[in-house]
């Protein structure tokens, strides 16, 4: 089976984001042992449609159900979902199917998105950087591992603050020149 140049190119550049901003800036603590491991899967979607995008979720976590090795799946939105509204009922109808599906107490739902903006925060505040990515993402977190690594992390919880206050201190600029860069080295 071929890889086209398009998907090596969206997994490179969402590759190379989890390394400088999520394990570079230690946003999300658990990855760097995931990514040095190679046990992060990276699943490029096509989907547009979200009946589509959904049937491909659950495909997904059937797949990581069934690979131990495997700690989670980045799912990778190549072509849809670029409006983050249109993204974000992808995710609340996602976070309905894990439900649906029997998932539910097995896997959790991460967001990502080029455009997130959390609710009541200004488009171009710096903290909205925590979650953007170079390409819309829907992250499969087993629930089993998380609750391991939490129950031995100090104060899990001051995660998302500390998250914040960090990305307040860079500032924006700082993220959108990471950003373009990154989408400039694999375009």
């Amino acid at each position: 089976m071929s890889i086209n140049k398009s998907v090596s190119t969206e997994i490179a550049a969402t590759k190379q984001w989890v390394d400088e901003i999520i394990i570079g800036l230690n946003f999300c603590p658990f990855a760097k042992k995931e990514f040095i491991n190679n046990t992060i899967h990276y699943h490029n979607s096509s989907a547009e449609q979200l009946k589509s995008a959904l049937h491909e979720l659950v495909e997904q976590c059937r797949y990581l159900q069934k690979h131990d090795k495997l700690e989670t799946t980045l799912v990778i939105y190549t072509k849809g979902f670029r409006h983050f509204e249109r993204y974000l009922d992808l995710v609340d109808y996602a976070n309905d199917l894990i439900v649906e599906s029997g998932f539910e107490g097995v896997f959790q739902l991460a967001s990502m998105h080029p455009e997130y903006c959390f609710d009541g925060v200004d488009y171009d505040d710096a903290s909205n950087f925590t979650n953007r990515s170079p390409y819309p993402v829907i992250h499969i977190i087993r629930e089993a591992s998380m609750a391991k690594v939490l129950s031995v992390y100090k104060a899990p919880e001051k995660i998302p603050d500390n998250n914040i206050t960090l990305a307040n201190d860079k500032g924006a600029n700082y993220f959108q020149q990471v950003l373009a860069r990154i989408h400039q080295q694999h375009s």
